[in-house]
């Protein structure tokens, strides 16, 4: 048996399949069921009870962990010179315009998230093949397009994510890593749970959040009980 089907199986062992965790006893959990070399992400995936498919039950937000993402977020800023100065001061890593519009459009994107201003957009609106796949397309409604570039991007380096449910009805989202504390692993969820209650859409009948689960990479799921994730 290889070493990791072995962790696979102990973790397994750990899970009692029939219990619904609180989020105490959850964020312990995920820290004893990882055996990854590296440092693996925390996630979470809720289950809502709404159809993507209709517009008015399209569920998406943006939330900032308390505890940050552990994530060494990569930002591009691209902005008008009299711009970039604050944009270097607020620690974008790359600031620029049109050399860095030539280097996306030859494939490059090693970075993980887009800030912009609304004059920008209709420079960006070319590169919507490359960045849209890879969910880096700037959004007024996610705080990247916008003339605060300061402000977008120190939210950003501080643990500010956005999300949306995907087709399936599920959201899935990174809330933190394996080697933050049992606390801190809890108060991102609660903040992360607190914000979907938020965006219920009034057209969702039944019951909005059907289950949530919280992993690491690589590890089985654990089933969450709502109530504790609600302070």
């Amino acid at each position: 048996m290889s070493k990791l089907t072995k962790n696979k199986k102990l973790a397994l062992e750990k899970i009692d399949d029939g219990k619904v965790y609180t989020i105490d006893e959850a964020a312990k959990l995920v820290k004893e069921i990882t055996f990854t070399k590296f440092d693996a992400s925390v996630d979470m995936d809720v289950r809502l009870g709404v159809d993507p498919r209709k517009a008015n039950q399209m569920v998406r937000g943006v939330v900032t962990l308390p505890h940050g993402t552990g994530k060494q977020v990569r930002v591009l800023v691209l902005c008008t010179p009299e711009k970039a100065e604050e944009a270097q001061a607020a620690g974008a890593d790359y600031v620029g315009l049109d050399d860095y519009i030539e280097k996306l459009k030859s494939g490059w994107t090693d970075i993980d998230i887009i800030i912009t201003m609304p004059s920008i957009m209709g420079k960006i609106g070319a590169l919507g093949r490359i960045l849209g796949p890879r969910g880096l397309m700037p959004n007024p409604k996610s705080g990247t397009v916008t003339m605060d570039i300061a402000k977008a991007v120190t939210e950003v380096k501080q643990g500010k994510i956005d999300f949306k449910v995907d087709k399936f009805g599920i959201i899935h989202a990174s809330i933190g890593k394996v080697n933050f504390n049992a606390d801190q692993i809890r108060d991102n969820a609660r903040e992360f749970m607190n914000v979907i209650n938020k965006l219920k859409p009034s057209s969702a009948k039944g019951t909005y959040v059907k289950s949530v689960f919280l992993s690491s990479t690589m590890s089985p799921g654990i089933k969450l009980d709502l109530k504790s994730l609600l302070d």
